[in-house]
């Protein structure tokens, strides 16, 4: 260990003199800064990427990439240090440093956690935020991209617009996403259907295990690489970039999004949706969105009906006319744009019908920020019209705009591919994905939160007779804690089959070899075992 330098000296008593008054829940705070100071290449940088509760940038540092609300509440536990590292190196020093004096780590990327696992813990922890790595570059003669793990969707999109017009990457619609996440769960968007997941599309990577080494794809070996695609990287490692293959798609693309309603025949149109949607043309991904609402002053289920279509917009008519003419789909419904444009669209869930302005995607506080709770099914055998008739009934003991699901189908590309490909399995079979979730706002008493909550359950529960069993399947990127928390390989089997499938014991083996102190974890992260139980 090097010798600290008269400047590196002089950051640490900047930074301890921040933790004079810290409690006692802070373990060896003032250890842990001389640590990371003897460490630091560039000591200048310290004060400006290390964050102590008592830094007056901590709370805003800390809550502007928190995208679920419910997890900004001052009474929530809140991370030790904040570290915002500005290069690959003050990661290792934060491993090490952290290892040393008994701290846990968390990585955030985006901070689109559901339950705030990236960025929440009742132990010592600090959080690695990579906010400020988030390099993105775009080889268009190849049609691949390097990007870093800080990187969002919104800003990865734009890169690509700003240098092809040719060229689009299978992502999520929420710009402000992290890539980094979002593939590590395998990650999906309007291209689903063309090209498969994010995870799909990665050619290589750039990984830091719990001892900072730095691997590539070659380096580090299959086992590990389909592990972080789908298995959530962050129980393993840290993903410091991903290279990524550029799918085409054509210069001319087009959208449209139709509402409907239960006067306008709305049940019959999803119920034959189930069917058709995953039989579409690969070229056509139609997805739903539905609330209740009310209009003339009569209480109904909206339905929206968004849609990407590869292509313009006569083609697509010939197809909705011929597939599923029931929609009464009409030029004047649809838009034709660039690809970029089309994610404006997408952006925090049609949020921007207009195609707004591709800088759009480059702002980070764009789309709104939500108190959220929210749940994940799939469905293989069509809901029949009693069962969503059920469906529309519980929507109707909320307030308007209170909850909504999203309906997001498969087939195509996805049913190429065998659950066991990557670690994400829910692949061919499954008609759609649901999404169930409920919002509320700053000024929603307690008693509201709890009744929506309970709400939710109870739909949740009401929906077990429609959607996959045995096991009742969940994606991983819409974490869930109500399905169950725990270490032991015992207690994460009851969450861990149910997003992983027969995935999630390979997983518990790949986490062993690389990771078999069990430094990365949390209460939904794949645990290790002795060697013996593999046996």
């Amino acid at each position: 260990m090097k010798s600290p330098s008269f400047s590196s000296l002089f950051y640490f008593l900047l930074l301890s003199s921040a933790l004079s008054a810290a409690s006692s829940a802070t373990v060896n705070g003032k250890d842990y800064i001389q640590c990371l100071t003897t460490q630091f290449t560039n000591s200048a940088s310290m004060i400006k990427v290390i964050y102590t509760p008592h830094n007056s940038s901590f709370t805003s540092v800390l809550n502007f990439s928190i995208q679920n609300l419910r997890f900004a509440l001052p009474s929530l536990p809140k991370p030790s240090f904040i570290i915002t590292p500005v290069d690959e190196s003050q990661i290792q020093s934060v491993l090490s440093c952290s290892k040393e004096h008994g701290f846990q780590v968390r990585i955030r990327c985006g901070g689109h956690d559901f339950e705030g696992l990236s960025y929440i813990s009742k132990v010592s922890f600090v959080l690695i935020d990579m906010i400020n790595l988030r390099k993105i570059d775009i080889d268009a003669q190849n049609g691949t991209a390097w990007v870093e793990g800080g990187a969002n969707l919104g800003e990865l999109y734009y890169r690509i617009a700003e240098k092809s017009g040719i060229y689009a990457f299978p992502g999520g619609v929420w710009g402000t996403v992290g890539v980094g996440g979002l593939i590590s769960g395998g990650g999906y968007g309007p291209l689903i259907r063309k090209y498969g997941l994010a995870a799909d599309n990665v050619i290589d990577v750039r990984f830091m295990d719990s001892n900072g080494n730095i691997y590539d794809r070659t380096s580090i070996g299959e086992d590990v690489f389909w592990a972080i695609r789908g298995g959530i990287a962050s129980n393993f490692g840290i993903i410091l970039a991903w290279k990524l293959k550029l799918v085409r798609v054509p210069k001319t693309v087009t959208v449209f999004a139709v509402q409907r309603t239960l006067e306008q025949n709305a049940t019959k149109l999803v119920h034959k949706w189930q069917s058709v949607a995953p039989r579409f043309d690969r070229d056509l991904y139609v997805r739903i969105q539905l609330l209740a609402v009310t209009q003339g002053g009569k209480r109904t289920i909206r339905v929206s009906f968004e849609s990407l279509f590869l292509g313009r917009a006569d083609r697509l008519l010939s197809i909705m006319k011929k597939s599923f003419p029931e929609l009464g789909l009409v030029k004047k419904d649809c838009r034709e744009m660039i690809w970029g444009k089309a994610a404006v669209f997408f952006a925090g869930n049609a949020a921007f019908p207009n195609g707004e302005s591709l800088e759009i995607l480059l702002n980070r506080t764009a789309p709104p920020k939500l108190y959220y709770k929210a749940k994940s099914d799939y469905v293989k055998v069509p809901i029949p019209v009693k069962g969503l008739e059920g469906i529309w009934k519980r929507f109707f003991q909320l307030e308007d705009g209170a909850a909504n699901i999203l309906m997001t189908p498969y087939g195509g590309k996805m049913d190429e591919y065998s659950e066991s490909a990557l670690p994400f399995p829910h692949r061919a079979g499954n008609l759609y994905m649901l999404y169930i979730g409920i919002t509320w706002d700053a000024n929603t008493t307690v008693g509201t939160q709890n009744r929506r909550l309970d709400w939710l359950r109870k739909l949740y529960s009401y929906m077990g007779s429609y959607v996959s069993k045995n096991p009742r399947a969940a994606y991983i990127n819409y974490n869930d804690l109500d399905i169950g928390v725990g270490t032991s390989y015992k207690e994460a089997s009851v969450w861990g089959t149910r997003y992983f499938k027969n995935n999630f014991k390979r997983l518990v083996q790949i986490k062993t070899m690389i990771d078999p102190n069990n430094f990365f974890k949390h209460e939904q992260s794949i645990p290790v075992l002795p060697s013996k139980k593999f046996n």
